[in-house]
């Protein structure tokens, strides 16, 4: 008998450019209203324009990017009306996902992550910036998992996605992971002891401080916003 170990299949070159694309956007390290030339990804990622092309308009389909007529593409700007509507989202379905969560909760395993995003971050480095959104998105997506609606955390995850770089602009002028921190640990016990009343307003409050953080951050006299 012979056994064939399966082997991953590798990303295809346009998937390669959309991560790396992807990953420079959403750590704004290509800005809102940046513009991209495909000449200069190709370049910079050492891949054909072939491949960037598709990758800029799989971004665009994605709300990342957007096309102009003779000049390339343009990062996206982030707007007060797609903080209001991301955060209007998750503040109607996480605090239900909490409050659905009590008294299913795996504590052990939150407080696993918990604990990755209380170290993860430090204001200073990009990186460990986008380490410390991830491993919170992965909190709060592992949180609408215990509701038991696979469709519910599947919102989650998308809406986690859209807000990630309006909390790295934010993160850069504030450092709240000493906030989060704590509320990660409020709410952990909140749904450890089956308070669903409480976990789901400790959500709501995390939920919503996030939003004031974002807002002041964004609409600073000193950062350039379109209303």
């Amino acid at each position: 008998m012979s056994f064939l170990t399966e082997v991953e299949p590798q990303p295809s070159l346009t998937e390669r450019a959309a991560a790396a694309l992807r990953h420079d956007i959403l750590a704004c390290r290509l800005a809102p209203g940046d513009t991209i030339s495909e000449a200069a990804a190709s370049a910079r990622l050492g891949l054909g324009k072939a491949p960037v092309r598709a990758a800029l308009a799989r971004l665009s389909e994605e709300g990342l990017v957007q096309a102009l007529p003779r000049r390339g593409w343009v990062v996206s700007l982030v707007t007060i009306r797609d903080i209001h509507e991301v955060f209007d989202l998750r503040l109607l379905i996480e605090p239900e996902a909490a409050r659905r969560a009590a008294g299913r909760v795996d504590a052990e395993a939150l407080r696993k992550l918990d604990a990755v995003c209380a170290c993860s971050y430090r204001m200073e480095d990009e990186e460990s910036t986008l380490t410390f959104l991830a491993a919170n998105k992965a909190f709060h997506v592992a949180v609408a998992d215990l509701s038991g609606n696979g469709r519910l955390a599947r919102q989650v995850d998308r809406l986690l996605d859209e807000s990630t770089r309006m909390l790295v602009l934010g993160l850069r002028r504030r450092d709240r992971s000493g906030d989060i921190s704590h509320e990660h640990h409020a709410l952990i016990e909140a749904m450890a002891l089956g308070r669903a009343a409480e976990a789901a307003a400790i959500m709501r409050e995390q939920v919503s401080a996030s939003r004031a953080m974002v807002l002041a951050a964004l609409t600073a006299p000193d950062a350039a916003m379109s209303i």
